[in-house]
Parts: C-alpha cells; structure tokens; sequence
C-alpha cells in the first residue's frame, strides 16, 4: 500500500503519525514536507473533499492569524486560497492511502485508512 503524508517534522503528532506509517508492513511511505513543498490549492480541494471535510476544518487555528482573518468562517475558496498562499494554515498531518484521506489528529485515526 501506498501512503503520503504532509507532514511537519516540528509537529509532535505529525512524527507520531510517520512512525505507525513506517512501522506498518507493505506500507511504502511518501513523506511531503508540506512547508517547503506545499499542496496546490486543486489537491487541498481533493484531500478535504475525500476525506469529507470543509477546507475550514483542515485549517490550522493554533499558532497562526486564521481567527483574526477570518477564515474559520469564511467560504472554501477563500480558505483554500489561503492555505495554499500560507501552508502554515494547513492543519497536519494529512495522510492519503488508496482506502482514503484523514487528517490524522489524534495520530490513531490512521489506521482508519491503512
């Protein structure tokens, strides 16, 4: 199976999440520093919709200005546009398998999809 994870390294549930990754059988691992090499705002669009989220519940509150722009109420392009603008608001980690997308917080909902 193959998984990809956007991943922080700084985030101590991201590092969490890699490792049941890594440590799983037949599990081959694509690793995205999503900082460095962010999604483009058409992937944001299709790992919210598959995981069956709205891009404002993928965005990252703690530690960024999200409230203070307004975007946890603002609509889906606006958020995507920002997110994809600012990674920093894409909440983490992410983690894409061929059984679907989760945002895997706390780091055990991925087993959902492995």
């Amino acid at each position: 199976m193959q998984a990809t994870i956007w991943h922080n390294p700084k985030c101590g549930t991201s590092r969490k999440t890699l490792a049941i990754l890594e440590e799983r059988d037949g599990v081959e691992v694509t690793v995205v520093e999503y900082l460095k090499q962010p999604p483009t705002k058409a992937k944001l669009a299709q790992l919210f919709e598959t995981a069956g989220m709205t891009p404002a519940e993928g965005l990252r509150l703690r530690g960024t200005d999200a409230e203070d722009r307004g975007l946890p109420d603002a609509d889906a392009e606006t958020v995507l546009d920002a997110m994809a603008a600012e990674p920093i608001l894409i909440n983490r980690p992410l983690v894409e398998t061929d059984k679907g997308v989760r945002l895997c917080r706390p780091q055990e909902i991925v087993e959902e999809i492995l």
